[in-house]
């Protein structure tokens, strides 16, 4: 599924009970949004569910969910990390200064200089916060970076690119040096 024409706004985690709940983790801006984005879709469009009841989990964090057509928990338990998504023209339009994670998608990782550092390949949050995965320009691994404001303060999606600050996260310099 094209990352720029659909935007992941859940994740299916654990069975719950034996009657086909799942916990659903929910991206969106306001959590319980999700459920009124209509029909959510798998990755490729393969398949598609509805969300039929919503409700906050105990341990909080995430929300316990009845998918339509799901009723037991075996059902239930094969859906385990499947990512939903929305096709974007159903989403809000973010603000000015705001953007979905999937416009981060392909950015080219700039130092303080203006120089190349790497490209976001993947933005992840493990439950501390986001992550953003950094394909770097030398030797092609991979880093991840925490998406704060102090370490990445410019996000131009315009312009196609992000900045770091070197000085709040050196990575910059460690994979750039002065020429």
């Amino acid at each position: 599924m094209p990352e720029k024409t659909h935007v992941c706004v859940a994740r299916i985690g654990a069975a719950h009970g034996t009657s086909g709940e799942v916990r659903l983790w929910s991206f969106t801006a306001e959590p319980q949004a999700v459920a009124g984005y209509g029909v959510l879709e798998t990755a490729g469009g393969a398949r598609s569910f509805e969300i039929e009841a919503l409700r906050p989990a105990p341990a909080g964090g995430c929300f316990i969910a009845r998918l339509k057509g799901v009723t037991d928990r075996s059902a239930a338990e094969r859906l385990r990390n499947l990512e939903l998504y929305v096709p974007r023209a159903r989403l809000p339009a973010p603000q000015p200064d705001e953007f979905y994670h999937a416009d981060l998608i392909g950015l080219v990782v700039e130092d303080g200089r203006g120089r190349a550092v790497g490209s976001v390949m993947a933005v992840h949050n493990f439950g501390a916060g986001d992550l953003l995965e950094i394909r770097l320009v030398e030797g092609g691994d991979t880093v991840m970076l925490p998406f704060t404001a102090a370490v990445v303060p410019q996000v131009e999606i315009a312009a196609g690119r992000i900045v770091l600050d070197p000085g709040a996260y050196p990575i910059a310099d460690a994979v750039a040096p002065e020429a």
